[in-house]
């Protein structure tokens, strides 16, 4: 063969081998955490494809040396799930080294750079608590302004004496969401975990804030600081004994868009609505929401006041006191009658449907045990465990808008801390149970998915990881080791769209730009370390009120009939962060930090 013929022949070739491997980037793709793995955990990669192509092995190859550092099978394969045909689990747990690296699949097929190091997670969690800086209301340190403070007037508080528009003072805490509605319930589980989350890793968390939370050290940690805003917003919400409010504003916020200083909607210049708790049905729109009793809300109130006496016993012992006398009260008036308190609505058909209650009345009585040592509030605690032993969604596969709240049992973790050995050994019982039901269906896809894509997905996510790592960390167990990765890998990447559910986590990644979010579509504020919703079914997407994407989909060939996701301000459904997900997040985060810093 001569060599012109031998030349056009190699261009051919090469032409060939770079067209396919262009084939490959556009029809197969390799997701990875853009966060980064720790060395000496589990590390796993999703190889997902439109085509009906295969993989057989995969390379890890160091990015600086293009070195090829480990190989492996790419093991079992995935049928369909979402918009891809096949997917494959590209495991390299195996490989314990540091550096920055991708994969490299047997089709071509490339993954985006990432780390493996002992810091991937450093500074996580205090950069989530940007976002609930970020999101008080009374003094507001990002904006360096204050806002609704003419909190409010009083709504079904007359049979304690305060009629219809009685002005009280509850201005405080956080805003929930991207609108401006305060809930108790979500506040105080939002309070639970900033407080849960320096008691067991007090040494992640730095001093960069003030209390009000400008620039500046004051000797506590920022994420304590945070949690007392919680802390003092909740005491102002339980004044009395026989006083305790649910929720500030309603739906009617949703008006118009606007920067929270802006609120005069309710006919009463700049004042709010304060809800009541009078564990009756209350206003939702042209119904009543189905409010059975005082307990659900109540009992949060009780765990937050109960941890935060404790964390403050040594720090300031008049505060202390006041959150165990206010424990105390709320604890009776979470008994005043048994059931659940839903959130008040009056245009649309939209609330928080909480549905259950016993949950919060057995990590109460496990608060109280902490503030009295009296052994029958464990033996109630356990009572209540046992008539939901498994949070219902993991069983289901399926709620309601917050239906099942908490996300998952909280009090389970302090009765395996607190109680006896065979009271351990039975929740703990429990929670493997519930997370068995989700890995039941978790093991059929590529992506490990087991937890519904119900509203606000991301937050039974992150909640679903804290019950892995809990039961690991008491029962020492670790079959569910790689499922728990699975969901915080969900989060960060490894997932259908390949992005990063955090705002601007990492700095570097693939992470929300356009959230539903007044702060950035008005003024282009970041809403660093904002944990958006997270994907929901096509069929609840296609049925919600009011969704208009703004822009093209930037992920329109990742979306299904199974499953969206818009980074789009007009998706309030995926892309809108919360309060409450971004502090159970901010425990997850903490907890992975922890677990670095152990092995350094």
């Amino acid at each position: 063969m001569n060599k012109p013929t031998c030349f056009i022949l190699f261009c051919l070739l090469l032409l060939s081998a770079f067209s396919h491997h262009g084939f490959a980037q556009e029809q197969s793709w390799i997701r990875v955490n853009q966060l980064g793995y720790l060395p000496q955990q589990k590390k796993v990669a999703v190889w997902v494809s439109k085509a009906n192509s295969e993989v057989k092995r995969f390379q890890l190859i160091n990015s600086d040396s293009q070195k090829v550092v480990y190989t492996n099978k790419a093991g079992k394969t995935f049928g369909k799930y979402g918009p891809f045909q096949k997917g494959y689990r590209l495991d390299f747990s195996a490989f314990k080294g540091n550096g920055t690296f991708y994969i490299l699949s047997d089709d071509g097929t490339k993954s985006p750079a990432f780390k493996i190091n002992e810091q991937v997670y450093e500074g996580t969690a205090d950069f989530a608590l940007r976002y609930m800086r970020q999101q008080r209301t009374l003094f507001n340190p990002f904006l360096k302004d204050s806002c609704h403070t003419h909190d409010g007037f009083t709504m079904y508080a007359s049979s304690v004496g305060m009629p219809d528009s009685t002005r009280v003072d509850v201005g405080g805490g956080w805003h929930d969401a991207s609108d401006y509605l305060q809930y108790a319930t979500t506040s105080a589980n939002a309070t639970y975990h900033l407080l849960a989350a320096y008691r067991d890793f007090p040494q992640v968390f730095g001093d960069q804030k003030q209390a009000n939370g400008l620039d500046g050290k004051n000797g506590i940690a920022d994420v304590l600081d945070e949690a007392k805003w919680g802390l003092d917003w909740l005491l102002k919400m339980h004044p009395k004994p026989n006083i305790m409010f649910n929720q500030i504003a309603d739906d009617r916020d949703h008006i118009k868009l606007r920067m929270p200083g802006q609120d005069s909607i309710y006919g009463r210049g700049h004042e709010r609505p304060v809800y009541f708790i009078d564990g009756q049905p209350q206003q939702r729109g042209k119904f009543l929401n189905n409010t059975t009793g005082t307990s659900s809300t109540a009992a949060k109130f009780v765990s937050a006041f109960g941890l935060g006496h404790q964390l403050y016993q040594q720090k300031d012992q008049a505060f202390a006191q006041m959150l165990k006398e206010k424990a105390l009260t709320a604890y009776q008036y979470a008994h005043i009658k048994p059931g659940v308190t839903q959130t008040v609505s009056v245009k649309s058909p939209y609330i928080y449907a909480e549905d259950n209650w016993v949950d919060d009345m057995e990590l109460a009585e496990a608060s109280m045990f902490g503030l009295t040592q009296d052994q029958q509030h464990l033996n109630k605690a356990l009572n209540y465990a046992r008539q939901e032993n498994i949070t219902p969604w993991m069983i289901r596969d399926t709620a309601n808008h917050y239906q099942y709240y908490p996300f998952i049992n909280l009090g389970h973790y302090e009765l395996a801390k607190q109680g006896d050995r065979s009271s351990k050994k039975e929740v703990l019982t429990y929670y493997k149970k519930g997370i068995e039901q989700v890995w039941d269906r978790a093991q059929e896809n590529m992506f490990y998915r087991g937890v519904p894509f119900i509203w606000c997905s991301n937050n039974l996510t992150t909640s679903f990881a804290i019950q892995c790592h809990w039961y690991k960390e008491q029962s020492g167990d670790k079959s569910f080791e790689e499922l728990e990765q699975a969901n915080i890998d969900w989060l960060f990447g490894v997932n259908p769209w390949g992005t990063s559910m955090v705002y601007g986590l990492p700095a570097d990644g693939d992470t929300p730009i356009d959230p539903h979010s007044a702060f950035t579509y008005l003024h282009a504020y970041p809403i660093d370390g904002g944990l958006v919703d997270g994907p929901v079914y096509s069929s609840i997407y296609q049925n919600l009120i009011g969704i208009k994407l703004i822009n093209p989909d930037e992920y329109a060939e990742f979306q299904s009939d199974l499953v969206v996701y818009h980074d789009d301000f007009g998706d309030y459904s995926t892309n809108e962060p919360t309060m409450d997900g971004t502090a159970s997040l901010i425990y997850l985060l903490s907890a992975k930090e922890s677990e670095s810093k152990k092995k350094e």
